[in-house]
């Protein structure tokens, strides 16, 4: 929209990608910031997280603007937040964090949870070592392969009528309980329960109905997957019992979120929101960050979609862990109960929620935008399911399909610092189409293999977008979070196999 007019924005523009030349001031080792004197208009500071080795790559892309520009929003506490994974995004960087106060005027924005409502992480664990699976990987990882859809817009085996589907989008995997597809400890060890309050399923467009009936339980492309891993470290004994984890011990880890579903929701209230800045008297430096003011009914309307579509993202992972069960029942020979196929946890990455923290010394019930970053409540936290409350909440890390994923667990200075957030994976370092190029000639299947790796995708392209290449090193992004203690490391988990889209 480069010299756009449009009333309600600063200059209406949605910034190029290039190199970010704005003020980066070192607040320490972990922490960078951007201070709001860089742009009039800016409410709070911006900051990021990153060390040295991360800052550079982080300055060769406009995602830290991106981070002064969510600044802007009324009622924003505290700071602007980036995590090390930080990169361009639409609105927000992937990997920002802010906080909103309703009583301050706080809004809310679509930018700020992403297209892909409650695409989130779970991980399962299994009795099997290593050594027991690594015979059979191709065959299991073939059996995963038949029995997960996956690719752009694919439908699955699970249909839902409207009536069924509304108590999907209600009641998450509740339901699915109903129906002897979840049982009661999945729903313990799944974030919220995997139910957000004040969903609304009559706020759902019947063209985002249309597209959920058919896809839940289905894996979808780009970055989502399905891997088999391997305990590859352990770093923190104590919580590793908790959760069941030992290593060389054979894991489940899946990606995946609300499908077409969601992408309606955030496309649909963005049109609903266009005009909004303007009627509330809202000026923003990027029409990207359209919002509404909380308690508006235009804000009102998109949380009661936006929470119905994150129910159905946690009955998506809850499908598709069901069929990874049933894949390892049919190659093991044994029921999921008897391989001890148990979910340690699942966590919402692209999210809203209200949630209580405290910031200029006030306690207060705010609206927390979590776009590409994993809630991290620390130890003794109401809201950390009570076998964990003593280690702190699991946080989920996935990295690239060459390198590791990590387990973490919620520290106290994520409270202190982030709103109780920590990173959601290792970020991107290189478009998709530059990967695609950087893979031209190339066969990633087959270098995976190399390297111990099975993969399966729907095509080459799914591959070469998702190469190991194109994402920063996860241990690095993984270091900065551990050593600014907003969530301590775990264990790291290999890949073996891999389903993609």
């Amino acid at each position: 929209m480069a010299g756009g007019t449009d009333r309600g924005y600063l200059n209406g523009e949605v910034m190029a990608k290039g190199n970010f030349n704005g003020p980066l001031e070192r607040v320490n080792d972990c922490c960078w910031r951007i201070p709001k004197s860089y742009k009039q208009g800016m409410r709070v500071d911006g900051l990021i997280y990153a060390d040295e080795r991360l800052i550079e790559q982080i300055r060769n892309d406009q995602a830290p603007e991106q981070v002064a520009n969510v600044a802007f929003l009324p009622g924003i506490q505290h700071a602007s937040l980036a995590m090390p994974d930080i990169h361009w995004g639409y609105g927000f960087c992937i990997g920002g964090v802010c906080a909103t106060d309703p009583e301050e005027g706080g809004v809310i924005s679509p930018g700020g949870v992403g297209y892909d409502i409650n695409c989130g992480v779970r991980l399962v664990r299994s009795n099997l070592s290593y050594q027991e699976v690594k015979p059979h990987l191709h065959a299991l990882v073939d059996e995963l392969f038949r029995n997960t859809p996956a690719g752009v817009g694919r439908g699955g085996k699970y249909k839902f009528n409207r009536k069924e589907l509304r108590r999907v989008l209600g009641e998450g995997p509740a339901y699915l309980r109903e129906r002897e597809l979840a049982t009661d400890g999945d729903l313990d060890h799944t974030e919220a329960r995997g139910c957000l309050d004040g969903a609304e399923p009559d706020n759902l467009s019947d063209r985002a109905l249309e597209r959920g009936a058919g896809q839940c339980g289905t894996l979808g492309s780009g970055n989502h997957f399905l891997e088999v891993q391997v305990v590859e470290a352990i770093f923190h004994e104590e919580a590793a019992r908790a959760m069941g984890l030992e290593k060389d011990m054979v894991c489940v880890m899946i990606h995946s979120g609300s499908r077409g579903l969601g992408y309606q929701v955030c496309d649909d209230a963005l049109k609903q929101l266009r005009d909004a800045p303007q009627k509330h008297g809202i000026e923003l430096p990027d029409r990207q960050l359209a919002c509404a003011p909380i308690d508006s009914d235009e804000g009102q309307q998109y949380i009661g979609a936006m929470c119905a579509a994150a129910n159905y993202a946690w009955c998506n992972r809850q499908l598709l862990m069901h069929q990874a069960r049933e894949s390892f029942a049919s190659v093991f020979g044994r029921s999921w109960q008897q391989l001890q196929m148990n979910l340690i946890y699942d966590v919402a990455h692209n999210i809203a929620k209200f949630e209580r923290h405290t910031t200029g010394g006030k306690s207060r019930r705010v609206w927390v935008h979590r776009k590409g970053a994993t809630r991290a409540f620390p130890p003794d936290h109401e809201e950390v399911p009570s076998m964990y409350r003593r280690i702190g909440q699991p946080v989920l890390i996935p990295g690239d399909m060459g390198r590791a994923s990590w387990v973490l667990v919620g520290q106290s200075g994520s409270m202190e610092q982030t709103f109780g957030t920590a990173c959601h994976g290792a970020g991107r370092s290189m478009s998709r189409t530059k990967a695609v190029k950087h893979a031209k000639g190339r066969r990633i299947d087959k270098e995976l293999e190399q390297k111990g790796v099975i993969a399966r995708a729907r095509s080459w392209r799914g591959l070469a977008e998702e190469q190991p290449d194109a994402y920063k090193d996860v241990n690095l992004v993984v270091d900065v979070v551990h050593n600014a203690n907003l969530a301590t490391k775990v264990a790291r988990m290999r890949p073996i196999g891999v389903v993609k889209g």
